[in-house]
């Protein structure tokens, strides 16, 4: 049990933390949350118990994501959260010095990766390896990063979305933007704030997108009512939206990503392209679900595209599949440090 507990793969999200324990698989995935006292400084909750205090909390407590577009924003709320989660997933009898493997944006600085250590480190590792989220998603969709053929991948999470394509165990070309789930609901309040004069929440934003929202135009436009509060008047307000209003409210957002998808396949040499035309674009992350983006994508490159099994848990299988293999490890991680 002891020897289990020692190695821990973490996806630290902007949008949800996971946590995968060799020997147990995933133990752990709630959101990527801090509920803080502002006058105290201490920490009241963290993951789903501070993402429910959202938008509810009183003036002394503020409830904040520590990360933003994929790195780390507040430094003491990120290494409490992890440090509170690992606690809860392993006893504290043996909790000493695990050895972690953390997954990081591809446009990471040197400054953000060490602040990403330095909290790993304060957080009580011993070890700490980095892994860009772009290979450990290629790892966990199952793409053969060893063989000599080139693959890409295209990861969309809460804060960025990573485009890699990979060969011979290696990243050949990589872009990473800060366009992702959260800049798309942020897109979407704005839409219905322009469009209803109604202001509505991150998590009602969430929930539309999730629920009816489509990357191209559906056979049947969806309906949802959802609940805010009319910016005239001040008073709560209930609306219909539909599949388009969502499609038009992401648009701007989406293409962004396509772009930089099409900048990667250009900046790709002419043999490795030739490969990911013929095998496909592989799509991962909680953000690559949206309805009919697969089809957005391949009708704008003319390149098939595939939906990764269990997208949004990629990266943080691929971070289990390095821990299980030592050699997967030492080539596919930036470094290990003390």
């Amino acid at each position: 049990m002891g020897i289990i507990s020692k190695d821990i793969g973490l996806d630290l999200g902007t949008s949800n933390i996971r946590i995968h324990i060799k020997g147990k698989g995933i133990v752990l995935s709630e959101p990527t949350v801090v509920a803080i006292n502002k006058i105290t400084g201490e920490i009241l909750a963290v993951g789903n118990q501070a993402k429910e205090m959202v938008g509810r909390t009183p003036d002394n407590i503020i409830a904040v994501k520590p990360l933003k577009d994929g790195v780390i924003a507040d430094f003491d709320g990120t290494r409490m959260l992890i440090q509170t989660l690992i606690s809860s997933v392993i006893p504290k009898s043996l909790f000493s010095k695990p050895r972690l493997v953390v997954s990081i944006p591809a446009g990471i600085t040197d400054v953000e990766e060490r602040a990403v250590q330095g909290v790993a480190y304060k957080a009580g590792a011993k070890d700490v390896f980095l892994m860009e989220e772009a290979m450990a998603a290629a790892i966990g969709a199952g793409i053969k990063v060893e063989q000599p053929e080139g693959s890409m991948i295209v990861d969309i999470g809460g804060g960025t979305s990573e485009m890699a394509v990979l060969s011979l165990g290696g990243i050949v070309v990589s872009n990473s933007i800060k366009v992702a789930g959260d800049r798309i609901d942020r897109d979407i309040i704005e839409y219905i704030k322009q469009n209803f004069n109604v202001i509505i929440g991150e998590g009602e934003a969430e929930d539309v997108k999730k629920q009816i929202g489509a990357a191209t135009s559906a056979m049947t436009d969806e309906k949802m009512i959802i609940k805010g509060r009319n910016l005239t008047s001040g008073l709560p307000q209930t609306i219909t939206i539909t599949t388009e209003d969502i499609k038009n409210a992401m648009s701007d957002a989406l293409y962004e990503i396509l772009r930089v998808i099409k900048l990667t396949l250009e900046q790709t040499p002419p043999e490795i392209a030739a490969d990911i035309m013929e095998r496909g674009i592989v799509l991962s992350g909680g953000c690559s679900q949206i309805k009919n983006l697969d089809r957005f994508i391949n009708e704008e490159t003319g390149i098939p595209v595939f939906l990764a099994e269990n997208p949004e848990n990629c990266v943080l299988k691929g971070l289990g599949m390095a821990l299980d293999s030592i050699e997967i490890l030492k080539k596919t991680t930036l470094a290990r440090k003390r």
